[in-house]
């Protein structure tokens, strides 16, 4: 069920309220999952009722993003931040230290929460600030484009091109390997996901300067990458395990850059199992 929940962030003008929007499912240890800048939370929707068969799935809208409100004034769309609000929103919910896994900026937010040791396990899939300067460049393009792209076109095209498969592909095939499993009905929910994030733009400046730098030692941490992944190249999880040595990086074939879509029960499979 979809629920929201309100709660105070410290900020260096005082305490700020912060509302999220998130849905709860399953039972078992908690599980906490993070999307992608631009997505929202229905973005693990291919690998929810894989999860909930072992672990309370609670996915998060984060703020700006589907239907969780931007942040107020006083709070930045930083790193620091949005630790601070998922440390509060854990607590509000009385989840005590529950594992996480995150896609692309979702998974650079998995490991900052894992570093400072509020998760129990992280899995991060595609996780950002694995970049180069290069390639934080050309994926900044990238997500720069279809932004503009999603904000121009009319609805009633959107909703005409994701009845065809080789318009699904149009649409998402730079974030799914498969496109054309996903439904229509979710194509147009994210593009329009993406077309009103009101905290996008803040985020990408935020993540301008972003690189995970620190190892994430006594915590099981898994990396995986897909090998499809044309926005943060694989490469990328060869940097990430130099960085946490500890990790077990997991090579996800097929798979393009939000792998939940192209192979739900080999992405629910791994989070599974980093989380045990």
């Amino acid at each position: 069920m979809s629920a929201t929940v309100s709660f105070q962030v410290p900020s260096p003008l005082g305490p700020r309220p912060v509302t999220v929007s998130y849905a709860r499912e399953g039972t078992g240890e908690p599980l906490l999952l993070l999307h992608g800048i631009g997505h929202h939370r229905q973005a693990w929707d291919p690998v929810v009722h894989l999860l909930a068969a072992e672990r309370e799935v609670i996915s998060v809208d984060l703020p700006g993003f589907g239907a969780s409100p931007g942040l107020p004034d006083g709070l930045a769309y930083d790193l620091p931040t949005t630790t601070a609000v998922f440390r509060a929103f854990c607590e509000t919910l009385g989840l005590d230290r529950p594992h996480v896994a995150g896609n692309s900026l979702g998974g650079l937010l998995a490991l900052e929460l894992g570093r400072e040791k509020l998760v129990r396990s992280v899995t991060a899939l595609s996780p950002a600030g694995f970049w180069n300067e290069a390639e934080r460049r050309y994926a900044f393009g990238v997500l720069l484009t279809m932004r503009a792209l999603s904000r121009r076109m009319p609805v009633p095209l959107v909703r005409r091109l994701s009845r065809s498969a080789a318009g699904r592909a149009a649409l998402t095939s730079t974030i799914y390997a498969r496109p054309s499993r996903r439904s229509p009905e979710a194509v147009v929910a994210e593009t329009l996901a993406l077309a009103g994030a009101t905290g996008f733009d803040a985020t990408l400046r935020a993540g301008g300067s972003v690189l995970f730098t620190d190892d994430v030692p006594e915590l099981p941490v898994t990396v995986a990458w897909g090998t499809r992944d044309w926005l943060l190249v694989p490469r990328q999880g060869v940097r990430a395990k130099r960085v946490i040595p500890g990790a077990r990086l997991v090579r996800l074939p097929g798979c393009g850059h939000c792998p939940m879509n192209d192979d739900p029960a080999l992405v629910a499979r791994v989070i599974l199992d980093g989380s045990r």
